[in-house]
């Protein structure tokens, strides 16, 4: 028989102390509602969310709930905590936002070791007091975790260049459905013992087990960086897109744009394709302008923004609207999800999309050289949405690729029969991933049926 509520903050109390477990009635309003919209609609509520401050106390909290038989929905600041699928049930949350510690910073090596609590904006101000950073640009970047970004696979446009979060990841420590820390890799780059281990657990959503500590590939900080924004003609754009993939140039991002995201970000009416380079200040202005040359051959206006930070931090604002998801007031009820796409085929899905959603506010977000993008559809409760959907995903799937839920209303993920499943995913890849969980975690404590 499964504990109280009141039991269960008992029992983790006695084993931590009062500041460290949190009865579910006592949270703040945004984590309250984080959390409930992490859960199917029919799910009780956890007991309570645990704040363990150490590595062996997470794995003491891990341990006592395996014994217990409770099931765990681990998180770090929940930013992320609503993305795909819904938990089925959650008896007790575990948050890593307290292991926060940056362990080593090894500047002659460009690694960092960091624990998996340390937010995303404050290492990255560490790391460029010494000419570095981590080139990851993950949305909700102000509250986000390192262990949070590892466990969604959260990266943004710098994925051009850098690639993505496993990528980068060269060790990592975590604790098992059981509690018994693993480690896995090393700290030098050209260490790959453990190399599964870590593919694995990046994007698993905390189904696998519980990050605890990550070691990073640095990338020096760039002398100089411009922005080019060439606007125009749907077919010049993929002639620009295809040009750019087959030229000497060396940018590090490369984005295309709904017509509707450059008339918000005032750049004009029509599709834009946004390039970055960062080198050099020679380099960097040579590249544009040649960039610039090929754009306007093309008939595209080519806009120059030196403002970078303001930039990118415009367009994160329009796509995930972090002031609107920390508003407990909010009727907004926005869907937001990643698509994957041929690069062939980004300036084809950005021209349907725009038919699909001709009546919707919408924003298209696609990264041109890995086909991985951002859809937000502003109004989620529309009674054609999930029709809408389906047409994107077929689209995707046509094109070799996949349309997943991330942020929706709960009840759109859970009553999803015309839709299908939150993720997208076809042909063996849910059933392999469903065996590795069971082979990690046998008795389904982990973030239960999140991946289902």
């Amino acid at each position: 028989m499964r504990l109280t509520d009141h039991q269960l903050v008992a029992l983790f109390t006695e084993l931590l102390g009062d500041d460290r477990v949190l009865a579910f009635a006592s949270l703040n309003s945004h984590l309250h509602d984080r959390i409930v919209q992490s859960l199917t609609p029919d799910s009780l509520p956890p007991a309570c969310v645990i704040y363990p401050q150490t590595i062996d106390e997470l794995s003491k909290v891990i341990a006592l709930a395996y014994v217990q038989r409770l099931r765990v929905l681990p998180c770090g600041n929940a930013t992320k905590l609503d993305w795909g699928g819904l938990v089925s049930r959650a008896d007790v949350l575990v948050s890593t936002s307290r292991i926060n510690q940056i362990v080593e910073h090894c500047v002659g090596d460009l690694t960092v070791k960091v624990l998996a609590g340390v937010n995303y904006q404050d290492l990255q101000a560490v790391l460029g007091k010494e000419g570095q950073f981590w080139a990851i640009d993950p949305p909700y970047g102000a509250d986000a975790t390192i262990g949070g970004i590892l466990a969604t696979g959260s990266a943004g446009s710098l994925r051009h260049r850098y690639n993505g979060v496993r990528d980068m990841c060269l060790g990592i420590e975590f604790v098992r459905s059981d509690g018994e820390v693993v480690k896995a890799g090393g700290r030098v780059v050209k260490n790959v013992a453990g190399y599964d281990l870590m593919k694995l657990l990046t994007g698993s959503y905390g189904t696998l087990g519980i990050v605890s500590s990550i070691t990073f590939r640095l990338y020096p900080l760039p002398e100089f960086t411009q922005i080019v924004v060439a606007t125009g003609a749907a077919e010049a754009i993929a002639q620009l897109q295809q040009k750019i993939s087959t030229s000497v140039l060396t940018p590090t991002a490369c984005d295309v744009l709904s017509a509707s995201v450059i008339a918000k970000l005032d750049l004009g009416e029509s599709i834009g394709l946004a390039v970055q380079f960062s080198s050099l200040k020679i380099s960097v202005l040579e590249q544009g302008d040649r960039l610039a040359v090929i754009a306007k051959e093309l008939n595209l206006k080519v806009q120059i923004i030196d403002a970078v930070a303001d930039f990118w931090r415009s367009l994160e604002n329009l796509l995930w609207q972090n002031e609107l998801r920390h508003a407990s007031s909010s009727t907004n009820h926005p869907v937001v999800c990643k698509l994957g796409i041929l690069p062939s085929a980004t300036v084809s899905i950005m021209q349907q999309c725009q038919q699909i959603f001709s009546q919707q506010s919408y924003f298209l977000q696609i990264h041109a050289g890995s086909g991985l993008g951002v859809l937000r559809i502003e109004n989620g409760t529309s009674p054609q949405i999930a029709e809408q959907l389906v047409q994107v995903r077929r689209i995707a799937e046509a094109q070799s690729g996949f349309l997943s839920l991330l942020e929706a209303p709960q009840e759109l993920k859970f009553n999803h029969q015309v839709l299908g499943n939150v993720w997208g995913y076809t042909g063996n890849a849910r059933d392999l991933m469903v065996k590795i969980q069971q082979q990690f975690d046998p008795r389904g404590l982990l973030s239960p049926e999140r991946l289902v």
